[in-house]
């Protein structure tokens, strides 16, 4: 089975379609994470207040990621878009993960409805038609 997914992904949600044996399947995973400012850029460390609430962002983002890669772990090629850095911080969770090799393609892209996200992965993985039996 050759399982083919394309996710739209911010810091919040991600969007995940697959497609496996001509069956596009959705799923939304969210990182209910609250509106978080860093407030360090220096590696936690000294036990200030600032550095425990960095620590504690990047280890809850660091879920969020394993619970997207879990869902895509079994994927033959991956695309990924979005906005900012979030889809960079994803593939270093799936290099970290030897799947790095899976990724098709790394797209800059804003905002998206659910069922644009849907086309465009439709657009970059096209179903067979029903009656082609190659």
């Amino acid at each position: 089975m050759h399982k083919k997914v394309g996710l739209w992904l911010d810091r919040n949600k991600a969007v995940i379609v697959s497609i496996a044996n001509n069956i596009e399947a959705r799923s939304i995973i969210t990182s209910d994470m609250e509106h978080y400012a860093l407030y360090s850029t220096v590696v936690p460390g000294d036990g200030l207040p600032e550095n425990i609430r960095d620590r504690r962002f990047w280890n809850h983002l660091g879920e969020y990621y394993d619970r997207i890669v879990a869902q895509i772990r079994d994927a033959t090629e991956i695309q990924i878009f979005g906005p900012k850095g979030a889809k960079y911080e994803l593939q270093k969770h799936l290099q970290d993960e030897g799947l790095s090799d899976h990724i098709v393609s790394m797209e800059d892209i804003g905002i998206l409805t659910d069922h644009q996200i849907a086309a465009r992965v439709q657009k970059r993985f096209p179903r067979r038609s029903q009656f082609d039996f190659s």
